[in-house]
């Protein structure tokens, strides 16, 4: 019975997984939470140096070409640079490459080379140029180094070193403009150029550190996972040590007093043999229990996965009722109605709605006498125009799918029936009693099931 339990387990989850896998998802709704924020910060960070080139290109316009062409070749080299340094910054963020020095070094000394062409263009201006053309001309020049500090402190481990990069590059580019331009004329790019790459360097350590805390919350996240999974490993061998343990030095001492009366020829050592038999199969039942509540489902997981996996297929999901009061034994032969159901409804048919309802019934004057019912019914429309298969089927209506869950229920004197409701529209019907006595407060309504279980599990 448990290797029987154990493939329709692993059919039902495999069918789950293709049919998520035979629908196409987005590129984006592939990803997780930590590979969509870095989607995101790549993106951002490569649009950095396009805006370098849209800005200085539409500030260079109204400069004539002769002296405008040096300068727009040193930023498209340099926004050249600066792509190609984002993406292995990142990679290096992200631990899967070296810190790329060489690049950040000919990257920087690019933004210097291309501050000074600006200057040396800002120098070769007629004695009395329009207003636009030193404004270009000095933009340009505070980009270059501005984009230069911004993106290089990708490459930066600390904050001390990025602080150190916005002094460099304010007092190289005072420097470069005392050089080559006036003095008030260097203060002013050396205060903008201060500004700029402040605010940029600023940016870039938040998204960085960010990105940084994501990848962090993402490795915690797993790491609790695989905690809680050893953490369940030892629990199950804690109940079996204590389920086998004592038997077994039981069944040790029996037996080697049973050798020893047949030894004697003493008729007790047959009553010890048969002590030894019954307690052996008494631990077989034990295991088998602590097997079976090991691998029993629990019906307010199984209704938030299957809200999540119906969504997540593009399937519009509604659940309704709560499974709280059932028994257990109720809520795991249900569970194991809902996992089929919804492997079902993501095999078959191309569905837009799914509607899982919980109730129990019957409640009122007329219920006297009779146990109530636990009634779980699923239904879902986008059912194929193409003929049902035959009843021998996998996957018909009698299909083995169905039949295991009928014989679940069967052992809770529950009844499963299932078939099409309507034109395009298909039902699943499961209805399990309740004992009078452990019905609680099952037959209490409840509005939407997901949210009560997320406060149950919380």
């Amino acid at each position: 019975m448990t290797g029987t339990g154990d493939h329709e387990d692993a059919a039902t989850y495999g069918a789950t997984a293709q049919a998520a896998i035979r629908r196409p998802r987005t590129w984006w709704g592939r990803k997780g939470t930590a590979a969509k924020v870095e989607s995101y910060t790549r993106i951002s960070f490569h649009l950095f140096p396009v805006a370098q080139l849209v800005t200085a290109l539409l500030s260079l316009t109204p400069v004539p070409a002769r002296s405008a062409l040096p300068v727009a070749g040193a930023v498209l080299v340099h926004v050249v640079l600066g792509l190609r340094l984002t993406g292995q910054a990142l990679d290096w963020v992200a631990g899967r490459r070296a810190q790329p020095r060489r690049l950040l070094c000919a990257y920087v000394a690019c933004g210097f080379a291309g501050a000074a062409i600006a200057a040396l263009v800002l120098v070769k201006l007629p004695d009395d140029p329009p207003a636009t053309y030193y404004t270009a001309c000095a933009g340009t020049y505070v980009l270059f180094l501005a984009f230069g500090c911004g993106l290089g402190v990708l490459v930066l481990r600390t904050h001390r070193q990025s602080l150190v990069a916005v002094a460099v590059a304010t007092f190289g580019g005072w420097l470069l403009g005392s050089a080559l331009l006036p003095a008030p004329a260097a203060a002013a790019l050396a205060l903008s150029t201060l500004l700029s790459a402040g605010g940029l360097t600023l940016a870039s350590r938040f998204s960085v550190w960010l990105l940084q805390a994501v990848y962090e919350l993402d490795e915690a996240r797993h790491t609790r996972a695989r905690l809680a999974v050893a953490e369940e490993r030892l629990r199950f061998g804690r109940d079996l040590h204590d389920v086998l343990g004592r038997n077994l030095s039981v069944i040790a001492l029996k037996s080697e007093l049973a050798v020893r009366l047949a030894r004697r020829d003493r008729p007790e050592a047959v009553e010890q043999m048969e002590e030894v038999q019954r307690i052996a199969q008494e631990s077989q039942r034990e295991v088998r229990e602590v097997v079976r509540g090991y691998r029993e489902p629990d019906l307010f997981t199984e209704l938030l996965g299957a809200q999540g996996v119906l969504s997540a297929a593009g399937i519009t999901c509604t659940v309704t009722g709560t499974p709280t009061g059932l028994p257990r034994p109720v809520q795991a032969a249900l569970a194991w109605v809902v996992r089929e159901a919804v492997t079902n409804v993501l095999r078959h048919g191309n569905a837009a709605h799914c509607r899982i309802a919980l109730t129990v019934l019957p409640v009122g004057p007329r219920a006297k006498g009779r146990p109530p019912v636990a009634e779980l019914t699923v239904e879902n429309d986008g059912v194929p125009s193409a003929p049902a298969p035959s009843p021998g089927s996998p996957d018909s209506t009698g299909g083995h799918g169905l039949a295991g869950l009928r014989e679940r229920l069967a052992a809770e004197q529950g009844t499963l029936e299932a078939g099409p409701a309507g034109k395009s529209a298909f039902r699943l019907v499961a209805r399990v009693p309740v004992p009078a006595d452990e019905v609680a407060e099952a037959g209490v309504p409840a509005g939407d099931a997901s949210e009560r279980a997320r406060q149950e599990l919380e």
